[in-house]
Formats: structure tokens, C-alpha cells, sequence
């Protein structure tokens, strides 16, 4: 074969190969500060992505912002993400896939505040007291005297709505100490306006809507709702009473897997107690709407019969309620289906507890 004939076929060969070659995709964009604040819509995969994404990001932080909660904002376009977008989408008459489409882009976006802002780590955030070790075991718990945060990291992450892996990849270097400007999402949400006539807590969908008097869907948050061996009930019950930092008493008939104690014990306050940082307490003997000590599991795990929403998720809906406001059970959507007359604030009913129930010693 000549020079020429085999320059002919290995350029010949060469350009087969590079016919066949996949395409070099596009990196995914770094989740900086400066890709989150200028990030414009982009489709999303149709299968969720354990990576976070700069536009999910924001959405997340504007969803937060306009009461319709994503639970923790971590950048993933996960199940709780598209709950919000869709109870979001229903909301604005927008089709209700429960994509990040153009559309909801666009009126998410249109005259929104940036999703970041900036944030001093004071002295007292740095000083805490911090809980650094919480054993598992209930009655281990018992013996703390207080149910701290684990560190400043977990402090700040809750504050702000975040995960604790977006904080410290939007703050690289940083180690939170006093004195540092911090990156943290935009999420100041501002005081209500509006009081909740009624509760909804949708048993299907795993979420909690609190609307106005009108029908008014005001607030959205994703919830873990009961259990196969310890549902929640069904029916119209009523808010009796409203207790923040409260302490958290385990019974004996609850019989938790892995608790042998025959005795009650009592768990101290604080953000990581099982009851989280308040608890709405119920006319049904033993439920209520609570925090939680695990805010990444809200809307992904069950409960013990009650009605778990991140601390800040709580908090927010304990501001927009009042004693003998009524709280229904169900399967449908509250802001879909019709109001039923308020209950009477009767006697608590009888039957086994939440084994959730926290006692109530603010």
C-alpha cells in the first residue's frame, strides 16, 4: 500500500471514529453565589437529579419566600420541590404539572428580590450552647438537659431554610465564626397579614395548607403525616393550644422499638427534641402540628401519627394560628375542597395517642 493510499484511509478511519464519538457535553454550572443570582430557566431533567442546580436553588428561595414551602432548601429538584411548584402553579392558574416551566419561571421571577443575600455570624450564633453529641436512644436523650443545635452550622442552616451541604458549598473556606459574612438564602418572609380561618392537612398529598377566610390558600408546607401502624386521624378537630420550645414526654404504651423503659421520662426543649420548636396541641387527645429535630425527612418519612413540618415550616404556621381555629383531616387538597363548619371545641376525644404527643410545659 502506498504512503498516499494509507494517509487516505487512516483520515478515512479517523473521520468514521469521529462520527461516532458522543458530543462533549456542557459542564453543569458551579453552585456559586454568582450562578444562583443570575440563573435564568433552564428545563430540568424529567428524572430528579441528586445534584443540585443554581436555578433550583432560587426557585426554591423565591417557592420559600411567597409561603409556598419546598421544606429544605437544597438545590434538588426532589418531590417536595415539585409539590411546591405544583401547589404554586394551582395557585397563580398556571397548568399544574409540577415542573419548573417557562411560564412559572417567569412569575416566580418577575420583580423577586435576589435569592441570596449576605449575613454577619455573630458572637452569640458562634457561642450557642451547642448539644454536640445527641445519642439516638430516647431515654439517653432524657438524660441531656438540653436539645441543642449540634453545631453552628446546623444553627445557621436551619435559620435560613438550607441544607447544611448548600450553606457550605455557597461558602467555601468560611468555618462560621464570629465576625464572617456569610452567604445564606433570601427567605425573610415578612410578617402575615392575614390570620387562618382553617387548617388542611391533605393525608394523600402529605402537606399542610392554612387558608384565609375567604378561601385563600395562605401558606403551603410539605408534612409527614402518620403511619400504617399509627395514622392520623380523619375528621374536623380545632387548635386547643399553642406551645413553643416545649419538652417532650415518651409513655410507655407508645412502645417505641428499641425504648424498654416501663417508666414515663421527659426530653428536654430544644431544636433537635423530637417535637422540634413548637407544637400545636389538638382536640383529638394526644395529636398536634409539630416541628422536627430532622427537617431533610419532612414529606419523605412517616411519623408517629402526627403532623411533622420543618422547625421554620411550624413556627410560620403557629404565628397564622390561634386557639379553637379548626384543623380538618383528610384526602383532598383544603384549597380544592369545600370548608366544613368549624368544630365545636369540645372534650378530647379518647383513644390511644400520637405517640408524637408532646407534653405541655412551654
Amino acid at each position: 500500500m502506498t504512503p498516499r493510499l494509507l494517509l487516505a484511509v487512516a483520515s478515512a478511519s479517523a473521520a468514521a471514529i469521529s462520527a461516532c464519538a458522543p458530543v462533549a457535553l456542557a459542564a453543569p454550572p458551579a453552585l456559586t453565589e454568582k450562578a444562583v443570582q443570575d440563573a435564568s430557566f433552564s428545563p430540568l431533567p424529567d428524572r430528579s437529579s441528586a445534584r443540585a442546580e443554581p436555578e433550583v436553588v432560587k426557585a426554591e428561595v423565591l417557592l420559600d419566600r411567597a409561603h409556598f414551602s419546598p421544606g429544605v432548601i437544597d438545590g434538588i429538584d426532589g418531590d417536595n420541590f415539585r409539590k411546591a411548584v405544583t401547589a404554586y402553579q394551582k395557585q397563580m392558574g398556571l397548568p399544574a404539572s409540577g415542573r419548573l416551566d417557562q411560564a412559572t419561571w417567569d412569575r416566580l421571577t418577575a420583580g423577586a428580590p435576589a435569592p441570596l443575600t449576605s449575613a454577619e455570624v455573630t458572637g452569640a450564633d458562634a457561642k450557642g450552647p451547642f448539644t454536640r453529641r445527641i445519642p439516638l436512644d430516647f431515654e439517653a436523650q432524657s438524660r441531656l438537659k438540653h436539645m441543642g443545635y449540634h453545631d453552628i452550622g446546623e444553627a445557621l442552616a436551619e435559620r435560613f431554610h438550607m441544607s447544611q451541604p448548600l450553606i457550605m458549598a455557597l461558602n467555601p473556606g468560611r468555618t462560621f465564626a464570629a465576625g464572617q459574612q456569610i452567604v445564606v438564602a433570601n427567605v425573610e418572609r415578612g410578617k402575615p397579614t392575614d390570620r387562618a380561618a382553617r387548617v388542611v392537612v391533605d393525608k394523600t398529598g402529605h402537606d399542610v395548607e392554612a387558608l384565609a377566610a375567604d378561601g385563600r390558600l395562605l401558606a403551603y408546607y410539605p408534612a409527614s403525616i402518620g403511619s400504617t401502624d399509627k395514622p392520623a386521624p380523619t375528621g374536623d378537630f380545632a387548635i386547643r393550644r399553642i406551645a413553643h420550645n416545649p419538652d417532650y414526654t415518651y409513655f410507655p404504651r407508645f412502645h417505641f422499638k428499641g425504648v424498654g423503659s416501663k417508666e414515663a421520662f421527659t426530653i428536654a426543649p430544644g431544636p433537635n427534641n423530637p417535637v422540634g420548636l413548637v407544637w400545636m396541641d389538638l382536640s383529638y387527645d394526644g395529636y398536634g402540628i409539630h416541628g422536627t429535630p430532622s427537617p431533610e425527612a419532612v414529606g419523605k418519612t412517616q411519623s408517629h401519627g402526627c403532623i411533622r413540618l420543618t422547625n421554620w415550616d411550624a413556627l410560620n404556621l403557629a404565628a397564622l394560628v390561634d386557639k379553637d381555629t379548626p384543623v380538618s383531616f383528610g384526602d383532598v387538597p383544603g384549597s380544592t375542597g369545600p370548608a366544613p363548619p368549624a368544630p365545636a371545641p369540645a372534650a378530647p376525644i379518647g383513644g390511644q395517642p400520637s405517640a408524637d404527643a408532646a407534653s405541655l410545659k412551654p
